[in-house]
């Protein structure tokens, strides 16, 4: 279906509106993927906190001009998929990585996270990077470990005190 100037005009800024606040963005070729597969590829992004959309690659190019996700302009062409996070760098390459793991079809062309173009062989790399919470906890674990590690020491004193007492008392029974 063929759009219209004002229809086109609001599809760029939409895209627009989600591309300027967007940490990472992920372009994949769709070709060969039939309803199902894409309904269940947009089930697990909504699930992930990642915005899909298809999008046409002049339209697009328009959109993600003097954004951050502009990196990603020159791998845009056949029928492609844009993957938007606005909070874990690594949320879209998660999405694209486990849909490939069922569904050979989609063509992973290329990331951009921080406005830094990524070619599609890094996506592992960057499917690894931990989530904000993941990050947050090891850090926290970081944190806590010399502290626990003292209370472990102080409490050592007490419990080799009471071991030997008790050695003590056996010995002298």
């Amino acid at each position: 279906m063929a759009l219209n100037l004002e229809a086109k005009k609001a599809v760029v800024e939409q895209v627009n509106a989600v591309a300027i606040n967007a940490i990472s963005v992920g372009v994949a070729e769709y070709r060969g993927l039939n309803v199902e597969q894409m309904t269940n590829l947009r089930n697990s992004a909504i699930d992930a906190d990642v915005s899909l959309r298809v999008v046409k690659n002049t339209l697009a190019k328009r959109a993600l001009a003097e954004t951050g996700c502009e990196c990603i302009t020159p791998v845009l062409s056949g029928p492609v998929i844009l993957g938007f996070s606005q909070e874990d760098p690594g949320a879209v390459a998660r999405v694209f990585r486990d849909f490939m793991k069922e569904n050979e079809a989609l063509v992973v062309k290329g990331l951009g996270v921080s406005g830094e173009f990524i070619d599609a062989d890094q996506l592992k790399r960057i499917a690894s990077l931990p989530s904000k919470d993941q990050a947050i906890s090891m850090l926290m674990a970081l944190m806590l470990a010399p502290t626990e590690k003292l209370v472990r020491t102080l409490n050592e004193v007490p419990t080799k005190l009471t071991r030997v007492v008790a050695a003590i008392r056996d010995q002298q029974q």
